[in-house]
């Protein structure tokens, strides 16, 4: 029973001495190891923030498009391993993974107004029959866009009608297409000028890396919907 008053002295400077010690690390007081209270109570200024994702925007462009303008992102085949990818308004229209793409040219043609699908198809340049992308091209109604991506070859069987077909749809390199060439386009049935979106690159076994084989294109913008389309 007379330990009692001592054991009581005891637990109090034990209780005293812990909670002195929980407020010390706490507060970042002295000895103190984090702050926390401090980081509770911070100002935003004053607080550790990481660092803001950059946004992403349909097809994965930098920037919204504006008004009235459809946003792509056409993605060449890379030497004879990786396909081609065409994606518009978020939506991917061509790719290997929805498993509709080929050697040769990947085309999709699509509602410039609307901005809806209309066909997809891919065209062996190197062993298939020109005649099939002639019946595919010649038909196109006013106002129609057309999506073109390269894998692997994407010129052999070309002909000077083919080449004249797409020289009336906007494209500018059409003419100098040539065996394993990397090519992107976009361009219009009904345009007046040469399209702004299109890239060409040579295939050269003296500049190009993996022995010969061009790098991917890819190209990316936002190109206003058409006025009409039938």
């Amino acid at each position: 029973m007379r330990l009692a008053g001592p054991l009581r002295i005891m637990a109090l400077v034990i209780s005293v001495g812990l909670t002195w010690l929980v407020a010390s690390i706490l507060l970042g007081g002295p000895g103190g190891g984090f702050p926390l209270i401090q980081q509770l109570f911070a100002g935003p200024e004053n607080s550790v923030t990481a660092e803001p994702r950059a946004r992403k925007y349909k097809c994965g462009l930098p920037q919204p498009c504006p008004e009235e303008h459809l946003a792509f992102r056409v993605v060449s085949g890379a030497a004879n391993v990786i396909g081609p990818k065409i994606c518009l308004e978020d939506r991917m229209l061509m790719s290997s993974v929805k498993d509709n793409v080929g050697r040769g040219l990947n085309i999709a043609l699509v509602n410039g107004v609307s901005g809806e699908l209309i066909e997809a198809r891919a065209f062996d340049m190197w062993a298939g029959d020109v005649n099939d992308l002639l019946k595919f091209i010649r038909p196109l109604h006013e106002g129609t866009l057309v999506f073109v991506a390269s894998y692997d070859d994407p010129a052999t069987k070309m002909n000077e009608e083919t080449r004249k077909l797409f020289s009336d749809l906007g494209s500018k390199n059409v003419k100098d297409l040539a065996f394993r060439d990397s090519w992107v386009f976009v361009g219009a049935k009904g345009v007046q000028n040469k399209s702004p979106f299109e890239q060409h690159v040579k295939n050269s076994k003296h500049s190009n890396k993996y022995e010969g084989w061009p790098e991917a294109l890819e190209m990316e913008g936002c190109i206003p919907r058409r006025t009409t389309a039938s």
